[in-house]
């Protein structure tokens, strides 16, 4: 099976659209069968037969993942608005919507359960504690059914993630730690970034990006190897830090096939 250096290889389920021919097309080609697991289609309409169906396949699942319906990614500030399980009016749906992926993950013996929890308000001490307390009951509920909670990366600094996390201090919270999300959202340097949060990342996507050219406005996906996350360099790091878990390719915003390729090609090539 192919690795990146001691790392195994796997692919972002919704990279493909969760289309499972295509994933396991890709899957051959390049001799692996991780995939960071997209439950959403699952818990959104719990009569498909979605889980029956991945239980079919030789798959190893690295993480599974949820996300919210009310999100809107259109721009950073609607994301800012709508994102994660900030908006009030949306948090009961959204804590019955997780537990459904909890206990999802658990039935497929996937060790992690990943999501974008929103933007934290650190100027704000009552939004602050409330979404540290919405965060715990996340992590209550997951570590009840032998689950990790992550928390990807991107609408935080290195910094102000790090503070959020050691304010929790909750062993069932670690990342997912997406490179090109610090690019995209405008929030640090890749690698300085994983430094500093090296103790809690369990998870790492392999996604590459450009900055934004006006503040405030979206940075633009590329291949990997393709924009500022620094490709070998950031593997270099993941070396560095002695990670040892898994490496997922995502492709979103560039859009799949040639990106996927590229981004395996350039994993396959790297010998540190």
């Amino acid at each position: 099976m192919n690795k990146c250096f001691n790392w195994p290889i796997g692919i972002c389920s919704w990279s493909l659209h969760n289309d499972f021919a295509k994933i396991n097309t890709v899957m051959k080609t390049y001799d692996f069968q991780h995939i960071h697991l997209d439950l959403t289609p699952a818990c959104l309409d719990e009569s498909s037969d979605y889980l029956q169906t991945v239980r079919q396949q030789n798959w190893s699942i690295s993480s599974a993942m949820i996300g919210f319906a009310q999100e809107d990614y259109s721009t950073l500030e609607t994301i800012r608005q709508t994102g994660g399980i900030v908006p009030d009016e949306n948090w009961p749906q959204n804590y019955q919507l997780f537990t459904k992926a909890v206990e999802a993950a658990q039935k497929l013996n996937a060790p992690y359960l990943s999501t974008h929890i929103g933007f934290i308000d650190h100027a704000n001490t009552a939004d602050y504690q409330k979404l540290l307390d919405r965060v715990k009951a996340f992590a209550d509920y997951a570590q009840n059914n032998q689950i990790i909670l992550l928390m990807e990366t991107g609408q935080e600094s290195a910094e102000n993630l790090a503070q959020f996390l050691q304010d929790l201090n909750h062993p069932a919270v670690q990342i997912n730690f997406d490179p090109a999300n610090m690019i995209l959202y405008g929030k640090g340097d890749p690698c300085l970034s994983l430094e500093k949060l090296a103790p809690w990342v369990k998870h790492v996507h392999i996604k590459d990006a450009l900055p934004a050219s006006t503040p405030g406005q979206w940075g633009t996906e590329v291949p990997w190897t393709r924009g500022q996350v620094g490709g070998h360099n950031f593997l270099r790091k993941l070396k560095e830090i002695n990670y040892n878990g898994a490496l997922a390719v995502e492709c979103e915003m560039a859009g799949p096939g040639h990106d996927v390729k590229a981004a395996f090609d350039n994993l396959i090539a790297f010998e540190g």
